[in-house]
């Protein structure tokens, strides 16, 4: 009897440590909300019980550093009481219970905008999960814009597909003819409702083709095609890091589906104005103002 009760403890024993073990391989979500204003509306819920956000925030980073340590993958995700209280109601969810918002935690992980916890301090990590919720809303904006602008009357093309083409190939182009550095790239793309911003960062060896991550240029070439499309006034500015050598700054326009250099006087007015009062600002130290280059695209076979 006390052997068969040695080999039940036992095989709980080895039971609870491969749950734990399995634990340790399953990721976690931490949805989080950035600011006052956001924690001030779920106070509104019963079951949500902190009452200090800057406390809410100490407490988050707390639980954050404690799935680390247990050698836990986290994901924190941008948790928004208005997308939280449509989501409960086109699920027919209760909105003031914990499981509701632990369902939606995981639903905005799987298709919102997410920072993946590498110990981060929380004053770092909330910009960085709010430029990254700012990217995504850009992306979808842009890619709704062009999916609706239908085919083509003439070719019957897809006029938002084109687009999108004609810009990755500018994209590519631009990136090719650059050369090695680190490279900052800034487009600016004006459209009825608002001015869509699209950030590119990338590096290239001497020998090497550039190396971009996909998701950001995707986004940079979605925002660029929409310019395409909408012949907007838009922009790309260049900013280029090498060794040794100041950084070098470049601009071209957006005309008719082609990107046209601007003059070294055109980028340093651009760079050195700010774009809310149109003020000038001074310009930075160890910073070339420079013309933009012929990047070699050739010009679209049609115009749509």
């Amino acid at each position: 009897m006390a052997h068969i009760k040695q080999t039940e403890r036992s095989r709980r024993r080895a039971g609870t440590s491969m749950r734990r073990a399995l634990r340790r391989e399953a990721p976690s979500t931490v949805g989080l909300l950035v600011d006052a204003e956001d924690f001030a509306a779920m106070r509104h819920y019963r079951t949500f019980t902190f009452e200090d956000h800057a406390v809410y925030l100490q407490q988050v980073e707390g639980l954050l550093r404690t799935l680390a340590a247990q050698g836990m993958h986290t994901t924190v995700a941008l948790f928004d009481p208005e997308d939280y209280a449509e989501f409960c109601a086109d699920s027919g969810l209760e909105p003031d219970e914990r499981t509701s918002r632990s369902r939606f935690t995981a639903e905005i992980a799987a298709a919102g905008a997410t920072v993946a916890y590498t110990g981060q301090p929380i004053d770092t990590l909330i910009p960085l999960l709010v430029s990254r919720a700012v990217r995504r809303a850009t992306w979808e904006y842009a890619t709704m814009l062009l999916a609706g602008l239908g085919d083509c009357a003439d070719c019957g093309q897809d006029i938002g597909r084109a687009a999108f083409d004609r810009a990755s190939h500018l994209l590519m182009r631009l990136l090719d003819t650059a050369g090695p550095g680190t490279h900052h790239l800034v487009c600016s793309t004006p459209t009825e409702n608002e001015q869509l911003l699209a950030v590119l960062h990338t590096a290239r060896d001497m020998d090497g083709p550039a190396r971009l991550a996909s998701s950001e240029g995707a986004e940079f070439a979605t925002v660029l095609a929409v310019g395409v499309a909408l012949e907007t006034q838009g922009g790309v500015v260049l900013r280029t890091t090498a060794p040794d050598a100041p950084d070098r700054v470049h601009g071209w326009r957006l005309h008719r589906g082609a990107l046209l250099p601007l003059t070294a006087g055109e980028v340093f007015s651009a760079y050195c104005t700010d774009a809310d009062t149109g003020e000038p600002v001074s310009p930075e130290s160890g910073v070339e103002y420079c013309a933009g280059f012929d990047i070699g695209a050739d010009e679209p076979e049609a115009h749509h």
